[in-house]
């Protein structure tokens, strides 16, 4: 299965060992699913997760290594056509264009709501611990 982690599940699956975002992102370093990636993606992971590096626990160094691994397993997209307004948070927007360039199963995302519009292109918005479900993660 091919998914897009929206940034939240990136952030909540490294500020927290117990939740479904951090099984989300163990699950992906054992292979059971694919990531698609985009250069502006990419980015905001970075500038998201060094902002809030000190409430995450984490130095510059390690966020440097997950975001190295993310690079290493996933699907990097290009994107040549932009969807815009598609989402209901315009910071979303490129987060449902890296979906349809891609073609995934789903965009993985705490914030459903804000992906409504995604439909209308034929793609699936789930939480985190809906799609565990879905690849049959049993803790």
């Amino acid at each position: 299965m091919l998914v897009v982690l929206d940034t939240n599940v990136v952030r909540a699956g490294l500020r927290s060992r117990r939740g479904a975002s951090f099984a989300l992102l163990s699950e992906l370093r054992r292979g059971a699913f694919e990531v698609a990636l985009s250069v502006p993606l990419l980015l905001e992971y970075e500038d998201v997760l060094l902002r809030q590096s000190d409430e995450l626990g984490l130095k510059p160094e390690d966020i440097g290594h997950v975001l190295d691994f993310l690079c290493s397993v996933a699907r990097r997209q290009p994107i040549f056509y932009l969807w815009r307004p598609i989402a209901r948070d315009p910071g979303d927007d490129m987060v449902a264009e890296l979906a349809v360039a891609a073609g995934v199963d789903a965009i993985v995302t705490h914030n459903q709501r804000d992906f409504t519009g995604v439909s209308s292109l034929g793609l699936r918005v789930m939480s985190p611990q809906l799609f565990l479900r879905e690849i049959g993660y049993h803790p």
